[in-house]
Formats: C-alpha cells, structure tokens, sequence
C-alpha cells in the first residue's frame, strides 16, 4: 500500500515551497528512488525544471519534463497533467497539485508539502482526509525554519 508523507513547513510563501520540493526530490534521488514531481500547472512544471539547476550552487539532480525525449532516462520527471508512463518504473510521487491525481497509488511513497499559505493548507487539508478515509498510512513531519527567510 501506498506510503504518504506530509511535510510540514513554517513558511507562508509558494517559493519556500518550491524550494523545498527541489531539496526534497535531491535527498529522495539520492536515495535511489526515481521520482515524479507531479506540478499543479505547465508554469509550475517549468518553474521547477529551472529551481532544479538553481537551488543550490552544488547540487546536481538529473530530471527532465515528462514530454521530453529524455524522461525515461533520468531518475526525476516533472508532469502535470498525466501520469508518468507504467514502462518508467518510478516508485515515488511528489504532489505539487492541489488535489490528489487518481493515479497516486501506483507508486509506493507519496510525499505531499503543506506551507502556511491559505490555499495550500486549505487544499491540503482535503487531501490528508482523503487518504485517512481511504484507509492510507499517513505521516505527518513538522520542519522548522529550513525554508527561505524572506
């Protein structure tokens, strides 16, 4: 059964957010796992496709947009609209969407970041009783001050 994972962050911005989410998918590439990054929108996708270079001065984290030529041959996709092809076995999920894609329960972990922003929380509310009414283990991860200082 499908993992999830709920970060917790104290920042109020959609970049600390974002940031997060390009620290997050290093240490979860970095652990071997291959990763899809599941965005709300084509200007989210693009934006993390250009975070992922930037992040960090030396971090390195080889990922590519899901309609490019290169997605099966790297271990971080980015989408937004339909789920990575079955062919890619990739095992975990980060949910950038506001709602929960109804494909989420082919991968065995589902990371979801909540910030204190109004619409986030509000949407990621709905998510964690979805999955606890779904019957899915759910685990919460309470952060503090990892996120940009604006």
């Amino acid at each position: 059964m499908t993992r999830i994972d709920f970060y917790i962050l104290p920042d109020t911005t959609l970049e600390a957010r974002l940031d997060f989410a390009c620290r997050l998918a290093e240490t979860i590439q970095g652990k071997g796992y291959r990763l899809h990054l599941h965005a709300e929108d084509e200007a989210m996708a693009l934006d993390l496709d250009d975070r992922l270079w930037t992040f960090r001065p030396d971090a390195y984290v080889p990922h590519a947009l899901l309609d490019s030529e290169m997605a099966d041959s790297v271990p971080v996709t980015i989408g937004w609209e339909g789920p990575p092809p079955t062919a890619v076995n990739i095992q975990a999920m980060l949910n950038l969407h506001p709602g929960i894609p109804e494909w989420f329960s082919r991968f065995e972990r589902v990371a979801e970041i909540i910030n204190q922003h109004q619409n986030v929380l509000t949407a990621k509310r709905e998510c964690w009783q979805t999955y606890k009414d779904r019957g899915y283990p759910v685990k919460a991860h309470q952060l503090r001050g990892q996120g940009s200082h604006s």
